[in-house]
């Protein structure tokens, strides 16, 4: 797993569907009449073949052991190896501390040890380290180690590299690191949200000249393709009558990052309604209201929240819930250019509320307005049962928790809860911040329905919240995530770039509330 794109990652199996009217794509159908424009990339193509998988069931396949030691039984363990193995772990100075790792010789061969700390219980990231300093080969946990299932993602994940611009591989092609396991069933759903996370961070580490609104439709279609979804993409001059305030944020971009709606349908109707929501704000200049150089810097991350739908999008596929699945993706880049909208504009949205704009810079929630406004409207008068969305929305998000916790909001405290108790269960906690009603007035415009920020700055996430709850019509059941999507700095499994961060948690809820296959 060492490439860009891990072994899960779908190949390019069609160029997207290009017209100005939307329509909804059958992927079903083979023999489909759509229309089709070949977009080539200017990037580097992802790895072609099957690549090794990294966790793998145990056969009793020749493999190194490891074994996992807590501090409360470091001396019993100690004592059952011999002096010379004592006494190499010693010149390394292992006291089964987290995160520490030794290796000692046995016989002609070697074996390893990793400190699990204070802890009798494995995380996501305890065996995350090993997997990204042991050499290639294969590896299997002795007899006494604790239950492995919770730290399978963290051996996988910390295999991942993001190497597709460089010309050598970072760790020189050596090979995977395989664990073998006996906990067989445990395999698939460690992969599975492995591999999720991996296509976040390929969607976000992708310079923005490489994931623009058209590449990040191709992502899109060729996940609707592998699970026979329906796709159906709005642009142009469809765009701009059904969702105009996405047409505007994108208008300013140049022809090859033209801006479009992005939806993908798939499972049984009479099944409940789930609606995916993600910001694909491809990249963010600020418009006119120019952000700084400083600030600029990471704004091909904008598109982090559509890169969290879609990939909540492809576990919910794969693990078969019994879901009615609606995604929606609004793709744009906040540009600049002579049409490019302007503070004091008034634009018209798809929920029929006038919002005035306060600053091109909060466009974010502009076109996550349209596309949730579309996702409460349903299909044959059925809404979704439940509503989430992803987006890196507020700079006042990371003021308040930092980069690693997203903020969290939902209207009812029971999804809220179960949220974050998903979050805590599965080592991807996030943070619950009001909808403060009271700040509901400072959305207030004297000319508009709305304002799209407030100039007083106060509360910058929740009243950014506030203003998307004015969209989702009333009596759903809504949560929105105002996630990072990056990591700042590197720990164990979780290299510096793009990141999922509250994906997991709400993977964990969805596994939770619907079910679905065995590996689900």
């Amino acid at each position: 797993m060492r490439q860009a794109h891990s072994a899960r990652a779908e190949a390019v199996e069609a160029p997207c569907p290009i017209g100005s009217a939307a329509k909804w794509l059958d992927l079903k159908r083979k023999d489909s009449k759509a229309t089709h424009v070949t977009e080539e990339s200017r990037s580097p193509p992802p790895p072609e073949g099957p690549q090794p998988e990294p966790i793998i069931a145990d056969r009793g396949q020749p493999a190194t052991t490891i074994h996992l030691v807590g501090k409360a039984g470091l001396d019993a363990w100690l004592a059952a190896r011999r002096p010379a193995q004592r006494a190499q772990l010693a010149a390394q100075k292992f006291r089964a501390g987290a995160g520490e790792q030794a290796i000692f010789g046995e016989g002609e061969s070697w074996q390893a040890v990793a400190g699990t700390g204070d802890g009798t219980r494995l995380d996501s990231w305890s065996l995350a380290r090993l997997a990204e300093t042991l050499p290639a080969g294969a590896y299997r946990l002795a007899g006494d180690a604790p239950d492995a299932a919770p730290a399978l993602i963290g051996w996988a994940l910390g295999q991942y590299r993001f190497d597709r611009y460089k010309a050598e591989p970072e760790d020189g092609g050596e090979g995977a690191r395989v664990l073998l396991v006996k906990a067989a069933k445990a395999i698939a759903p460690a992969l599975a949200e492995a591999a999720a996370v991996m296509l976040v961070r390929d969607l976000v580490n992708t310079p923005a000249e490489d994931m623009g609104p058209s590449e990040l439709e191709q992502a899109v279609e060729r996940i609707a393709r592998r699970h026979r979804a329906r796709l159906r993409v709005t642009r142009g001059e469809a765009l701009e009558r059904e969702f105009p305030m996405v047409h505007m944020v994108g208008r300013a971009a140049g022809r090859a990052h033209a801006p479009r709606m992005i939806e993908l349908e798939w499972g049984d109707a009479a099944h409940p309604r789930l609606a995916l929501v993600g910001k694909g704000v491809c990249f963010d200049s600020g418009g006119l209201d120019l952000k700084p150089a400083a600030a600029m810097l990471l704004m091909k991350k904008d598109m982090g929240g559509a890169a969290h739908a879609l990939a909540l999008a492809r576990l919910v596929m794969e693990a078969g819930l019994p879901v009615h699945l609606h995604l929606l993706i609004p793709a744009v880049e906040n540009a600049l250019a002579g049409n490019a909208f302007r503070p004091g504009d008034v634009l018209r949205s798809r929920a029929g509320l006038s919002v005035e704009i306060g600053n091109t810079d909060a466009e974010g929630r502009l076109i996550l307005a349209d596309a949730l406004a579309r996702a409460g409207e349903g299909e044959g008068g059925v809404r979704p049962g439940l509503i989430l969305d992803f987006a890196t929305l507020t700079g006042a998000a990371r003021t308040a928790l930092g980069p690693d916790l997203p903020a969290l909001f939902a209207r009812t405290d029971e999804t809220a809860a179960a949220l974050i108790a998903a979050g805590t269960a599965s080592d991807d906690p996030c943070w619950r911040l009001p909808l403060f009603e009271p700040y509901r007035e400072w959305l207030k415009s004297d000319i508009a329905d709305v304002n799209n920020a407030p100039a007083n700055g106060f509360a910058g996430a929740s009243v950014a919240a506030l203003f998307l709850d004015r969209f989702v019509p009333g009596g759903l059941d809504w949560a929105h995530f105002d996630t990072f999507a990056w990591r700042p700095t590197a720990r164990p499994g979780r290299p510096r770039g793009g990141d999922a961060l509250g994906l997991r948690a709400a993977w964990a809820l969805l596994r939770g509330r619907y079910g679905g296959k065995a590996h689900g």
